[in-house]
């Protein structure tokens, strides 16, 4: 599972570099500036998170259920909550209204933190 874990940080991390700099350089052409600084949250969020994710994948006092349920938490918080702050972000540049499914980026937002409370009770358990 450490592998996956880590592996898949590292995905997220070079995907937020590569979503940061399309957003810095393209995106800094065709958005506003509200739209480039909503994107450019996707991108940081994507990145803690990818940063949170090789700290889980490396963390030897992390119970592998913890370890499991924490990975599938962030993971599918990081498709909703950056993933549609992308879309929504780039909205004007296509002809599909993404906000239809803006629903999912508090969903999102809900599982990220929801990872770092099992991170947190995890940690409140084993030091007991």
């Amino acid at each position: 599972m450490d592998k996956k874990i880590i592996s898949t940080g590292a995905i997220f991390g070079m995907l937020a570099i590569i979503f940061g700099a399309f957003g810095a350089h393209a995106l800094k052409k065709v958005l506003s500036i509200e739209e480039l600084t909503t994107f450019e949250t996707g991108v940081k969020y994507q990145m803690y998170h990818a940063l949170f994710l090789l700290f889980v994948g490396l963390a030897t006092a992390l119970s592998e259920k913890a370890k499991k349920t924490i990975y599938y938490l962030v993971v599918i918080g990081v498709l909703f909550f950056s993933g549609s702050i992308y879309l929504l972000a780039t909205n004007s540049q296509t002809s599909f209204d993404f906000k239809v499914i803006g629903f999912v980026t508090p969903i999102g937002g809900l599982l990220l933190i929801l990872a770092w409370a099992v991170l947190l009770f995890n940690f409140l358990n084993k030091s007991k």
